[in-house]
């Protein structure tokens, strides 16, 4: 969307498009196209409210019934922070004193909507014309105007002393196309900006891929990893005085806001440690454990046996083994049953014997499709069961397993 197309659908004949075009999004395009056009919006305007209303709908995961008045790009929308985790970053920006804040590379605005709703005095800043229009629209929209203002420009060359924290996240994905950037050093603003951020600002706060290499963290820095009902959705870097921990994996739940100790609202669960220990390493044992993602990326598996009374089965693979179940916001539980070495004739006919006809495909350390492998074992049955793939002491293992009752 241009700056063109947004200050039409600003207009109060671009609102009722807007209106219309939300009572046919999700069904057939070219039919919700029709409609509009025959109700006597311009074919631009009919296009433009159409796409917004299908990026509204498509929103609505990840920030709730607001997400029907903003207005959003695709890959402003791919990359945005989804509300539970912008929320709880904003607390704990709060909770540590901050008042205002910079969003360099605020993109459309939602991580600093959420710190303006938490109290915090925000200035973004966008390279983008027309992202940065969207975001100021979105202020108005949520009523944060007074509490957050954007300006088109250069992140790099905004005064930072104006400000007592600063937050960044620098754009993962090209210009034009939306192809993901992996290399740090082609982020906008560049790398060596970004980390230099934190020496420069007392109070730093980086967003970055959840894959990023632990070798690219600042020394002194806490590395963040969050995860959404068991999704891994992002990771950060608080610099300065905000790091308190060396590593962090944050278990959420999509739900109400949180404050900064995560004891209100949406559940929140915090492992911390150094992200250096190694696990003990045992046999296979009655219980094994999946970890939460946040917790695997963090490298607090170590952290995590400990509390579980674990180990791990091969030192390379992240499943953790106990004799006893013990109920854990970082790990689903699943008791096993049968341990063998991978045999697809072994194991189709042992799936026979129990008359497994559906199963559920996890796995780490396996080469194995799993999709291909459900059509190799010609199910039959009516019983279902848990299939672990993995490897033990480095040989391929197949783990027959039955989860747990919740709770």
């Amino acid at each position: 969307m241009d700056l063109d197309q947004l200050a039409a659908l600003r207009t109060p004949e671009g609102s009722a498009a807007l209106a219309a075009a939300a009572e046919v999004a999700g069904g057939d395009p070219l039919t919700a196209a029709a409609r509009l056009r025959s109700a006597g919006y311009p074919a631009g305007l009919a296009a433009a409210a159409l796409t917004q209303a299908e990026l509204r709908r498509r929103a609505a995961g990840k920030f709730g019934p607001e997400a029907a008045g903003m207005f959003l790009t695709r890959p402003g929308l791919e990359q945005a922070t989804r509300r539970v985790v912008a929320d709880r970053r904003a607390a704990r920006l709060r909770a540590a004193g901050v008042r205002t804040l910079a969003d360099l590379g605020c993109g459309l605005g939602a991580d600093a909507l959420a710190a303006a709703r938490a109290g915090i005095r925000v200035y973004g800043v966008e390279a983008d014309p027309a992202t940065a229009a969207m975001a100021a629209a979105n202020a108005e929209a949520a009523g944060l105007a007074e509490m957050f203002t954007v300006e088109c420009g250069d992140a790099t060359a905004f005064d930072v002393t104006r400000v007592e924290a600063v937050f960044c996240d620098p754009a993962r994905r090209v210009a034009g196309t939306g192809r993901r950037i992996f290399d740090p050093n082609a982020y906008s603003p560049p790398w060596d900006f970004v980390t230099g951020l934190a020496e420069r600002v007392p109070r730093t706060v980086v967003k970055v891929a959840p894959g990023l290499d632990h070798a690219l963290i600042p020394a002194g820095a806490e590395a963040e990893w969050v995860s959404v009902s068991g999704d891994l959705v992002e990771a950060a870097l608080w610099c300065g005085e905000l790091a308190e921990v060396p590593r962090r994996a944050t278990v959420l739940k999509e739900g109400p806001p949180v404050n900064a100790s995560g004891r209100a609202g949406a559940p929140c669960n915090q492992l911390t440690g150094s992200g250096e220990v190694e696990a003990p390493v045992g046999p296979v044992r009655r219980y094994v454990y999946d970890p939460d993602p946040a917790v695997v990326r963090a490298h607090l598996i170590a952290e995590l046996a400990v509390e579980l009374g674990a180990t791990l089965a091969d030192p390379s693979i992240a499943y953790l083994y106990a004799d006893t179940p013990v109920a854990t916001p970082y790990a689903r539980c699943l008791e096993v049953t049968d341990v063998l070495p991978f045999s697809l004739k072994r194991l189709r006919a042992l799936l026979r014997e129990r008359r497994v006809g559906r199963v559920e495909i996890l796995k780490r350390g396996s080469a194995l499709e799993p999709e291909r492998l459900r059509r190799d074992l010609r199910l039959a049955g009516d019983e279902a069961a848990s299939l672990v793939l993995t490897r033990v002491a480095g040989a391929p293992t197949v783990l027959l397993c039955r989860p747990l009752p919740a709770g």
